[in-house]
């Protein structure tokens, strides 16, 4: 069995040997040279195409007369654009016929002046001075008050169950002189501790209470008018600003301040 076996092995090992020397051509064709050439179909009608050669550069014109240049629109004014995230700005183009001149700044109006105390024959002849300002209701007239009396107190309370309170707590620290003021003025529901013709003496009063504990009192001057007045103008324009200074030199120690 073996022998059978190594005789068929040997066949297919010759026959194959055979085959690729080409000695069955005849019986197997190959698919190698030279016999593929042999097979090929048409070979006569097989043409080689050359390269072709490489685009010749562009001519070159010959030199000819200078052509003056066309002439250039208007010239545009460069403005800087918003910077970019980089930090770097870029021109922006405006046509010079859209450029505009620079606004004027718009002239600065005195919001509020005072100036008096002028007594009541001053005031007439201020007054009429001032009618070719034509102002209207940017003038008002002020009476000039100053301190007559100062009052040391308790500011006003919100009620009376508050108020009252406030008066047991400075009988509690031992301060008596005292009385709650009812009438409809500002200090309404407040605790007078005394009237004093003098600055000096209220606030003398003052230190003596704030000794035995009392923190909240307060000086208040009681006005009252003198017979003077002042005169307060409102949203002056430049123009009405120096007529106004110019009417003002002739009162002697009168300058424009600032309202109240």
């Amino acid at each position: 069995m073996l022998k059978v076996l190594f005789a068929v092995l040997l066949l297919a090992n010759a026959g194959l040997f055979a085959w690729q020397r080409g000695h069955l051509d005849s019986l197997i064709p190959s698919g190698r040279e030279p016999a593929r050439v042999a097979n090929q179909l048409n070979a006569d009608k097989v043409k080689l195409v050359p390269p072709q050669p490489p685009e010749s550069a562009a001519p070159v014109p010959a030199p000819g007369p200078a052509v003056p240049p066309e002439p250039q629109p208007a010239e545009e004014a460069v403005q800087p654009a918003p910077a970019s995230d980089n930090g770097e700005r870029t021109p922006a183009l405006v046509p010079a016929a859209d450029r505009k001149p620079d606004a004027a700044p718009e002239p600065q109006v005195l919001a509020c002046a005072e100036i008096g105390d002028f007594g009541p024959e001053e005031a007439r002849r201020f007054s009429g001075q001032l009618a070719s300002l034509d102002l209207g209701n940017r003038l008002a007239r002020k009476p000039v008050l100053q301190p007559a009396s100062w009052v040391v107190h308790i500011p006003p309370q919100p009620d009376k169950e508050a108020v009252e309170r406030k008066a047991g707590e400075l009988r509690r620290l031992g301060v008596e002189d005292f009385f709650i003021i009812l009438d409809n003025s500002p200090l309404r529901w407040g605790i007078s501790l005394g009237v004093f013709k003098q600055e000096g003496a209220a606030r003398a009063h003052l230190a003596a209470l704030a000794e035995k504990g009392v923190r909240t009192a307060r000086i208040t001057p009681r006005l009252s008018p003198t017979g003077d007045v002042s005169f307060q103008l409102r949203k002056l324009a430049p123009q009405e600003k120096a007529a106004l200074d110019r009417i003002a030199a002739g009162y002697a120690g009168q300058r424009l301040r600032a309202c109240d």
